[in-house]
């Protein structure tokens, strides 16, 4: 029930936005996002908003339990990558010739 009315808020706040046209931008700006604030502290009372939130706290403790590469490493990694894509290119193109010259000497220039 409590999403129904966060969600009903947000659609009011909306509903505002187009209602009041006579309104400034800024202050229908405003009732969008005081609606869509609404919205949130509402379906944050309920029972998926405090899951929600636990996800959330978790997944900080988990991002800050990551091991990231320093700059020298990514930069290597990257080069690394770069080159072996240019040699799979070259290879490919290669291959890519090889069978094209053997396809006209099999079956004769067709073009």
């Amino acid at each position: 029930m409590k999403l129904l009315t966060a969600a009903g808020v947000l659609v009011g706040g909306l509903y505002g936005y187009y209602y009041y046209l006579e309104w400034s931008l800024p202050l229908r700006v405003l009732l969008v996002l005081a609606g869509l604030a609404a919205g949130i502290v509402i379906a944050m009372t309920s029972a998926q908003g405090h899951r929600l939130w636990a996800f959330i706290q978790g997944s900080r403790v988990e991002i800050r339990k990551v091991v990231w590469p320093t700059k020298q490493e990514t930069t290597q990694t990257a080069i690394a990558v770069f080159v072996f894509t240019l040699i799979m290119a070259l290879f490919f193109w290669g291959l890519d010739s090889f069978l094209l010259w053997l396809t006209r000497t099999l079956v004769g220039s067709a073009g």
